[in-house]
């Protein structure tokens, strides 16, 4: 399994129409073959700033399976239009998990 990370930099002013077009964006992402689970956090800090995490059961079921797929230019329309700049994507293996 990896994790998927990226920082979303919202448009000022726009969160919470980028928060209603995510919503509408999740049943997107989670349809697909290999996603595990998602969590969008909001930053404290810097109240535009989005984190997105993204389990997927290998990388090519991120990079091949969900952006090679029809389904992710419904994704595209929805939510690109917000970030700027446009996000840093990266993918992340396990190095120590430590349970709660």
């Amino acid at each position: 399994m990896i994790l998927e990370h990226a920082i979303l930099p919202v448009i000022p002013g726009r969160e919470a129409e980028f928060e209603a077009a995510f919503a509408e964006a999740a049943p997107i992402i989670s349809s697909m073959p290999g996603f595990v689970d998602l969590r969008l956090s909001r930053s404290m800090e810097t109240p535009n700033a989005y984190l997105l995490l993204v389990h997927w059961e290998s990388v090519e079921a991120h990079e091949q399976g969900f952006r090679g797929s029809p389904e992710y230019a419904r994704w595209r329309d929805l939510l690109h239009g917000f970030y700027e700049p446009f996000p840093v994507v990266e993918h992340f293996g396990d190095v120590l998990s430590v349970p709660a």
